[in-house]
């Protein structure tokens, strides 16, 4: 057999050890750089839409490309994982003192999940290239781990398309795909870049609580809530705290509003993402007792202890002070003399919401 014909029976294998692994889709790509990458990126950072995501600034040439981090690397394979939950994440309203998290990180880290998997199959590449005369190969792994633009080469590979709320979006998984890519050193043949399927609707854009898209297939981080909730640091602006409601971590709004999520099919069978009882319906009150030991503990294994417990605490009461409940007062009260001055600040504004106003025509602040 031919190198070709023992690349292409290669390709059609490691898809399948893919799916065998947990991965949904798989997809292959050339590994050249695409400038056109570089110059979105460009825009966005010069709109200043990266917010305090400094890091979005370093190394922007990279971005622009696989081979512009390495030279060598002649293909990309594109892997998504489904985390499609199991219900509506917008279907039901939630009680006053219940909490809203992120379907993503309802369960373990994904972070720690697909790096297994990945690594798992890489070795299983690299031992299939050899055993049938390859040679050696080469190649890089990255799960959100370096200057890689996974979405839009997952795109470049025929896993789905960049949608008008800036992430990936797939016929057969709808918005909720997380994402790897494998460098590598054996050519495969690229399956072709996915069509746009987005048309006229704008259901993501209209959903959103705090108008962060500026234009369609454009966000600007600055108003988004995972934004504000996960990377931003210090006070959160008023202008965004009411709309953020009880969302303590991320906001799944623009993803779920999306049409195509009715082809998505449950993770369910995924174990590896299954949600926490705890983190499903969670009680803001147990969250706001939280000091940082017991923070650790309970979020030791999940991608929320990545922003701390003063962070989340933060979070929790802004929500706090959306909830209406006077009866979280008494979780509130004693953060009033929390030692991290923005957690004071957030108590300080939540016991003005959750205190009887002295009018019925007093504004709340």
């Amino acid at each position: 057999m031919s190198d070709a014909g023992i690349i292409d029976q290669l390709q059609s294998d490691l898809a399948k050890r893919a799916g065998e692994l947990g991965f949904a889709s798989v997809g292959f790509a050339d590994a050249a750089d695409d400038p056109r990458m570089a110059q979105r990126l460009s825009a966005w950072l010069e709109a200043g839409y990266n917010g305090t995501m400094g890091w979005m600034e370093r190394e922007p040439a990279v971005r622009s490309g696989p081979q512009s981090m390495w030279p060598e690397a002649r293909s990309v394979i594109a892997l998504g994982a489904n985390y499609a939950p199991a219900h509506d994440p917008l279907e039901t309203a939630e009680p006053a003192d219940r909490a809203r998290i992120s379907v993503y990180a309802q369960g373990e880290d994904y972070h720690d999940k697909l790096k297994k998997a990945l690594k798992a199959l890489a070795r299983w590449l690299v031992a299939e290239a050899q055993a049938r005369g390859l040679g050696e190969s080469r190649l890089k792994l990255f799960v959100d781990t370096a200057p890689v633009m996974e979405k839009p080469l997952a795109e470049r590979a025929g896993l789905g398309w960049q949608g008008k709320h800036t992430n990936l979006v797939s016929m057969e998984h709808g918005s909720w795909l997380f994402l790897g890519a494998v460098y590598t050193t054996i050519p495969f043949v690229p399956d072709g870049p996915h069509e746009d399927r987005c048309g006229s609707c704008r259901a993501c854009q209209d959903a959103c609580p705090t108008n962060a898209f500026p234009q369609a297939y454009r966000l600007d981080a600055r108003r988004c809530i995972s934004y504000l909730t996960i990377e931003h640091d210090g006070p959160i602006p008023h202008e965004f705290r009411e709309a953020i409601g009880n969302r303590i971590y991320g906001c799944d709004d623009c993803l779920a509003v999306c049409p195509w999520n009715k082809f998505a099919q449950s993770a369910a069978a995924n174990r590896a993402f299954l949600p926490r009882a705890e983190l499903a319906r969670p009680r803001l009150a147990d969250f706001l007792q939280l000091d940082d030991a017991g923070f650790r503990k309970l979020f030791s294994k999940s991608p929320i202890k990545r922003i701390g417990r003063d962070k989340f605490v933060r979070n929790c009461l802004i929500a706090a002070g959306n909830s209406g409940d006077a009866a979280l007062m008494a979780q509130v009260e004693p953060l009033l003399d929390d030692s991290d001055p923005v957690v004071a600040e957030a108590a300080e504004w939540a016991q003005r919401r959750l205190s009887p106003a002295p009018s019925s025509t007093s504004p709340r602040t």
